[in-house]
């Protein structure tokens, strides 16, 4: 009897140690972004056409990969997962921080995507999904792409302070998801705390930059850049930012000698980009005088 389970156990080492660990046909991806202070993290699986009809019924009448007006997962595998580490806004819509199961009802004209709170489903979770632990769903018109994408993709684009686009694209149908961030409010909160404390010329220089590039309180971004030149002297990059500040009060007069004082300084230095930089603006406010 102790011999037999001893070469029971054996073949069971044997049989686990000849497992093989395929390799994915939907291989997973991690895609982390940041915008603005908030970082976006998409989990997903991505599954390829490979010849495939993908949505809607195909040209021979038989149901694609993804039928119309049924749960998909957006992607393959587990559900796609997308966690924000801030609040954000979708569709002009509050989105808490926080982890959700990104699921999708394709139609021929409009979609329905779903930002789902419960994560614990496999897959689309079609059996047990519950439309009441959705935490948003908004409807969004697919475009058709002249290029074809073989393998399902998740990407970010159009990023600036306060927002991006989250894109989906697989054959040739690609959809857009506008995604906001409060960046000027939490800016804003750093601003006041540090304007609370003891400014530095480095501190009143970085105010000006963001009011400058944000198109915000111009005027104050003006007497915050002559602060930073106060306390900090002249350098290339405060009198670059001063002189876009009067550019945009139309002192392009005065923004010209600026930017003259920036790229002398710049050129010292060998900051060939700054020069450039310099140099074209000079040229468009030439223009403007």
């Amino acid at each position: 009897m102790k011999f037999t389970w001893f070469v029971l156990l054996l073949t069971t080492v044997s049989l686990c140690k000849a497992q093989i660990n395929h390799p994915k046909i939907s291989p997973f991806s991690t895609l982390v972004q940041e915008v603005g202070f908030t970082e976006i993290k998409v989990e997903y699986s991505r599954p390829a056409a490979r010849g495939r009809h993908l949505f809607g019924i195909a040209p021979n009448g038989e149901s694609g990969l993804v039928p119309f007006g049924r749960i998909w997962r957006v992607g393959a595998n587990a559900s796609t997962k997308i966690t924000f580490n801030k609040a954000v806004y979708i569709n002009n819509t509050k989105l808490e921080k926080g982890t959700y199961a990104l699921y999708a009802f394709p139609e021929t004209d409009k979609w329905q995507i779903v930002f789902h709170k419960n994560i614990n489903h496999w897959g689309d979770g079609r059996n047990a999904y519950n439309e009441k632990e959705d935490a948003l769903r908004l409807p969004i018109v697919p475009e058709k792409t002249m290029d074809f994408q073989e393998s399902f993709q998740i990407a970010f684009d159009a990023i600036d302070h306060n927002g991006l686009q989250m894109t989906w694209h697989w054959g040739n149908t690609k959809l857009v998801i506008p995604i906001a961030v409060d960046t000027k409010r939490h800016m804003q909160d750093q601003i006041d705390l540090a304007l609370k404390e003891l400014p530095n010329a480095q501190t009143y220089y970085e105010i000006a930059r963001y009011y400058q590039e944000q198109g915000l309180e111009t005027e104050l971004a003006l007497e915050y850049v002559d602060n930073a030149i106060t306390l900090g002297g002249g350098t290339y990059f405060y009198y670059r930012v001063k002189s876009l500040i009067l550019a945009d009060l139309e002192q392009y007069q005065e923004a010209i000698s600026y930017a003259e004082a920036s790229m002398e300084l710049a050129q010292q230095l060998n900051k060939d980009e700054f020069v450039r930089l310099n140099k074209a603006n000079i040229k468009d406010w030439e223009s403007k005088k």
